[in-house]
This record gives structure tokens, sequence and C-alpha cells, in this order.
């Protein structure tokens, strides 16, 4: 029998007292508490057999033991990293677990990090990062920089030289107290036996609720010592986060909507999960949906109420609506600079009172789930019929529509980017998984490719760091093993983290990376272009992409010529082999 904990509202379903078992549960079954759908709890933990216990009973548990058994009382159920000497012991810990807890050996600690984040962000659960100390604890910290940054929770763990030598400059030795304390919500050495219980958990406590970075650090010899405990359970140390605002400040939000004549709703990964009640309240207000790059994909984009994301590879239609709109109900959005969210009258909803009136003051704020508040709002909100206003909105999409369709010339050569994305519009699956990198693949992604709610994307959104990419569909494979995994990537940025397409052949991790090959740059190019300095050192050397992962021992497929495009994608798809479809594309943006 197990447990399962809801990523939204931390509520834990328990097979014994529910008397079911999850597994058996609907589908359509969802969280009573926030109304989550069934695909947002993750496993917390499973009863051991008789002779499981009993074997456990037997062996002598050191530091490192009961530490990996308290990750895996929580959910913890994949490490990621290179293994070495200050970090043998709970290394051996994680063995010995037997599958409980997966250790994915990777190539560089920076991909360990960004696959922590992606997963994260997929799936609102946290996993963990191992690094020795020194080297394997500065390697990480690109990706666990891009957790903090987007508010993904991660459990850092990473050896230190044995307490003795500690501040005598022994070999791998950094100050790593101070190294994280500026990108962590959560701090700690493990410097006794007694603290491994306490500090594990609360560790995992601040990442979930903080989202973000908790850092263990942990001496050689810490790691070793005998040492016998009881395993803290999740349930009853976590708050239920399914909680909304009083009835009196959602009856002030919904007259201030009420007064609107343009309302819009925009929408940030903070919404993620909520498509389906954000429709619900854009249909009895007549208002279009509007989303920041993040937020793609929480409502299927083909939808007529959807007009596209915003900023500078938005939509014509989302910035004309933008400018006439006289209120802004906002969800779960952080206002970055790219999103370019105008000031106007605004209702916002965030879990996170930081992102309260981050940038603009917020008429009425509602602090809470959205999941629990869109329903609330909706329930309040008066229904209007604003056929006209509707009619606008439409007339506006299928312009954008139009300009898009031209935009992809599938004879044009070299392949244009445009092209690429209607044809993996066309042929990626329904509930597929896509992971995107940074660079100019990133703005033809944003502005081309239309998602289905159905659909997943993960990206490096704060940090917008290039190389993120592979990791992240690397991570998707492992918390999606059901789903077809996407990466679309630039040749910049997955050279960067080439090497670990190895991973993808060595877990079998069926990844499908399409890479638009300009042999530059791209984006950098064209931002020295806008910026009036001459192109310079944006070149980079051509190199077969495809030829890498046939080598390796995964499928590689080059693209040189427009007619070729469908087939190649087609075959990628069906592929049970990591796969790499290398496509030459043209570095100008909107060549003639």
């Amino acid at each position: 029998m197990a447990k399962y904990r809801c990523t939204v509202c931390n509520w834990v379903y328990d097979d014994v007292k529910q008397k079911v078992k999850f597994e058996d549960l609907p589908k359509e079954w969802v969280c009573p508490i926030c109304g989550a759908p069934k695909s947002a709890f993750v496993l917390l933990t499973e009863e051991k057999t008789g002779k499981e216990a009993a074997s456990e009973e037997k062996a002598e548990n050191t530091v490192s033991d009961v530490l990996i058994n308290q990750i895996a009382a929580w959910g913890v159920r994949y490490v990621f990293g290179i293994p070495g000497t200050s970090t043998l012991g709970v290394i051996d810990a994680i063995r010995k677990t037997n599958g409980k807890v997966r250790y994915i050996q990777v190539r560089h600690e920076e991909t360990a990090a960004f696959m922590a984040s992606a997963y994260g962000k997929l799936t609102g659960h946290i996993s963990a990062v191992l690094g020795i100390s020194g080297p394997g604890a500065t390697n990480l910290v690109t990706g666990l920089y891009d957790a903090q940054l987007d508010h993904a929770p991660v459990l850092a763990l990473t050896g230190l030289v044995p307490r003795k030598l500690i501040g005598k400059g022994a070999i791998q030795e950094i100050d790593q107290q101070a190294f994280f304390e500026p990108l962590s919500v959560y701090n700690k050495t493990l410097m006794t036996e007694d603290q491994t219980t306490s500090l594990v958990t609360l560790a995992i406590k601040h990442a979930l609720l903080d989202q973000g970075v908790a850092h263990i650090g942990i001496p050689n010899d810490v790691q070793k010592l005998p040492y016998e405990t009881e395993i803290l359970p999740f349930e009853g140390r976590m708050p239920n986060m399914a909680y909304g605002q009083e009835e009196w400040v959602i009856e002030k939000a919904a007259k201030v909507v009420d007064e609107a004549n343009r309302p819009v709703i925009v929408i940030g990964f903070g919404a993620r999960g909520q498509g389906t009640k954000l429709l619900k309240l854009a249909d009895k207000l007549g208002a279009p949906i509007i989303a920041t790059f993040r937020g793609k994909g929480i409502v299927d984009e083909m939808d007529s109420r959807y007009m596209g994301g915003h900023g500078g590879v938005g939509s014509t239609a989302a910035s004309q609506i933008m400018e006439k709109t006289d209120l802004l109900i906002a969800v779960g959005l952080s206002f970055s600079d790219l999103s370019q969210i105008p000031q106007k009258r605004m209702v916002q909803i965030d879990i996170n009172p930081l992102m309260i009136a981050r940038r603009y003051p917020a008429e009425v704020a509602l602090l809470g789930n959205s999941a629990v508040l869109i329903p609330k709002l909706t329930e309040k909100v008066a229904e209007k019929n604003r056929a006209d206003y509707v009619a606008e909105a439409a007339k506006l999409k299928a312009a954008w529509l139009e300009q898009l369709q031209a935009e992809a010339d599938p004879k044009a050569k070299p392949i244009r980017p445009p092209y690429i994305m209607k044809v993996l519009n066309e042929k990626v699956a329904d509930d597929a998984v896509i992971s995107l990198d940074v660079g100019e693949n990133c703005w033809w992604f944003g502005r081309n490719f239309f998602m289905k709610r159905t659909q997943k994307m993960v990206m490096s959104g704060t940090l917008a760091t290039m190389g993120f990419g592979l990791p992240g569909a690397l991570a998707a494979a492992l918390a999606c093993p059901e789903r077809q995994i996407v990466c679309v990537t630039g040749d910049g940025g997955l050279t960067m983290v080439l090497g670990d397409f190895l991973t993808a052949l060595k877990y079998n991790l069926p990844v499908k990376v399409f890479v638009i090959n300009n042999k530059r740059l791209g984006m950098i190019m064209q931002e020295q272009k806008v910026e009036g300095y001459e192109g310079w050192q944006t070149e980079l050397h051509d190199f077969s992409f495809a030829d890498f992962a046939t080598n390796a021992g995964g499928l590689g497929i080059k693209v040189t010529e427009p007619a070729e495009l469908e087939a190649a994608v087609e075959k990628a798809l069906k592929s049970d082999k990591p796969t790499i479809v290398d496509i030459d594309t043209d570095p100008r943006r909107f060549a003639t």
C-alpha cells in the first residue's frame, strides 16, 4: 500500500485510509481538497513487505542510509550527479535502496542541476542533485540558479571534506556554506548524526514551500558514522496549500471586473494546470486570454479565446488586444521585462505574496492558490455578453494565423524556421512534453508553435540560460515515461551539453532532439544588428550532430532540403532510440 501527495495543495492520499488503491482510481478523479487532477499526485512512500523491513532492521545503518531513506519517505525518487571521493557514503546508501531512490549518473554536474530544475517545474515535486566538494558543487551552480529564479523545488546535497580538515585548505575544499547562501532558500551543514532527519525534512519543506533550492553540505566522515533512528513521515508535517481569500475580498475583485468593458485574462506559469477553470471564467466574462511565454500550453493555443503570447515573440493579436484593454485579470505572472505587460487597472491572483504588485499596483490582490481562487472569482462575477469584443478578438487571431501560415514557406531553402515549427506542430503528439532551449530556436517556438493544453513545456525562464534543452528533455523522460519527449534546441545550446546525449543512451531515454542549426549564435547576431554593432564572433564551427548521434549509438538524421523535413520528423518521432534531427536553417531572421 502507498501514499501519494497532491503537488497543488499537499493533501496526502493514503491507500489504507481511503480503502481504494490510488492506481485503481478512475482517470477523471480529482483531489477532493483543491480539485487538482490525478496526474498532479506523486508517490510519497510505499509500505515495505515484512521481508524488506526485517532485512533493514538487521543491517547497521549509517548517517547516509538514514538521510537517503528519509528523502525517499518524502517522495524523492531521483538523485542526479557524478560520484566522487567526498560523496561515496551517500552514493552507497542510494545503491542499497535497490531502486527506491534511483541514481542517474550524468556527464557534467550542470546537467544534473538542470535536470532537477526541470523535474521540479514539470511535476511540482522535488528531486535531488549530489555533487562532490569543490568543483562538483561549483559545477551545479547554473542549474541551481535556474531553479531558484524559476521557483522550482530542488534538494542539493554536496560532499565536504572531513570535519577535522575544514578550514585548513584541504584539496577540493571551498567555503560551500557561503557559496550556496545567495542561491538557496535553506542552507545548512550536517555536522552530527542527530541532525540528520530534522535537517533533511526541513530542507525538503523549505524547497517545496519557498519554491527554490535547499542545500545540505555533508562532511565525508559524517556520511559514514553509524546511526539508527526513526524515519519521519510526510503526513502531518506540511501545511495544506488549498487556501484563498475571504469572501469580501473576492466580492471586491468581482466588482472591479464587472466594471470593466474590455477585460483581458493574462496567465503565467503560476496558472499551470488551471486551463479548464480559466476558460470557464473567460466564457462568463466574454474575455480573451493572453499568456506569457512560460504560460504557453495552459490553454489550447488554437482555442478561439486565446490570443497568443505577449512580448517580443508574442502575437500581433495579443498586443492589439492588450493595448485597448481597461482591466487585466492577472493569474500567476512574474511580470518579467520580456513579457512587456503594460500598466493597467488590475485584479491579480498569486500564491506568492512577493509577486503581488511586483511591477505595478493591483487594485485588488487575491492571495492564494489559483486552483481555489479562479472558481470563486468565476462564481462572483456577472455574466456578460460581449459579442462585438469576442468577434474583434477572433478577427485579430485569424489575421495572426494567416501571417504565420504565409511565413511557413515549404519550398524556401535554406529551410525557414517557421516551416520547421509548422511541421513540428503537425507531427508532435498531442500529449508530448517539450523541452525548450534558449536562443533563436526559442523565438521561433514562442512565436510559431501552437501548444495544446494536453502538452507540457519546460524551459529556463528568468535565468534564460543556454544548454537547458537536452537536460530538460532527460528529466521529462523520467518524469513522464509514457509520453513523447521532444527537445527543441539550437546548435549553440546543444553543444554546451552534448556529452549528456550519452546519458540518454545509457538510461534508454528516447528523447527526440530537433536542432535548429544555423551555424551561428543566431539570437546574438540579431541583437548585434539591432544595437548597431558589426556582426562578430557569432559564427560557429559547422558540426554534424546527426553523425554524433549515430556514432554514439542513437539515431541521427540530417535534413538539408525542405522536402526531407516531414519524413525526417516522422521517422524521429517513431523511433525508440534517443534521436537527434540536425536541420540546416538560415541565420537571417526573415530571409527572402
